[in-house]
């Protein structure tokens, strides 16, 4: 067992509350944007063995979705409270258009191959292990009908943890 694999993740306040960033590329090529939904498990080995993953769900529209589909490693990280106004404008705007982390105030800093934050307090790198876009067909009518009425469903990506960095 990993030493991370030992330590509490609140991970329902987490993705829920407190917000998160998933970053995916390298130094030539990277992009971040604000995500609320994740989850974190186990997944793809045998009893007692699985993979120690961090699924985050990303919009098709988003420009980090382009650098996401093109790497096989991302980061996911959290920051203290006073970084929620940062993640809002990460949020809210492209990084096809600006730099937006530099206007969000934030460091970018390489880890282990991917990009994370020096403001982060807990950043995940993860190898990509799996993406693909949920089917509306396979959506209950609740979320087909009221979260993806009008735009198209989001993609799934499921990565396994290789190395955490918690400051906390």
């Amino acid at each position: 067992m990993r030493e991370f694999e030992t330590r509490d993740y609140p991970v329902f306040e987490m993705f829920n509350h407190q917000w998160g960033l998933v970053t995916a590329g390298d130094a030539g090529r990277w992009n971040t944007c604000t995500i609320a939904w994740g989850s974190m498990g186990s997944i793809w080995g045998p009893p007692n063995g699985g993979r120690s993953v961090i699924t985050v769900y990303v919009n098709p529209d988003r420009y980090t979705w382009d650098v996401l589909t093109e790497s096989d490693t991302f980061t996911v990280q959290f920051f203290p409270p006073e970084y929620r106004k940062a993640l809002g404008y990460l949020g809210s705007h492209s990084g096809r258009d600006e730099d937006k982390v530099s206007a969000a105030g934030l460091t970018p800093k390489e880890l282990a191959g991917g990009i994370t934050f020096e403001e982060a307090e807990l950043t995940f790198v993860c190898r990509k292990l799996y993406q693909g876009q949920f089917q509306r067909e396979g959506l209950a009518d609740e979320i087909r009908h009221g979260i993806y009425e009008n735009w198209d469903p989001h993609w799934m990506f499921v990565g396994e943890i290789l190395e955490v960095e918690d400051k906390r």
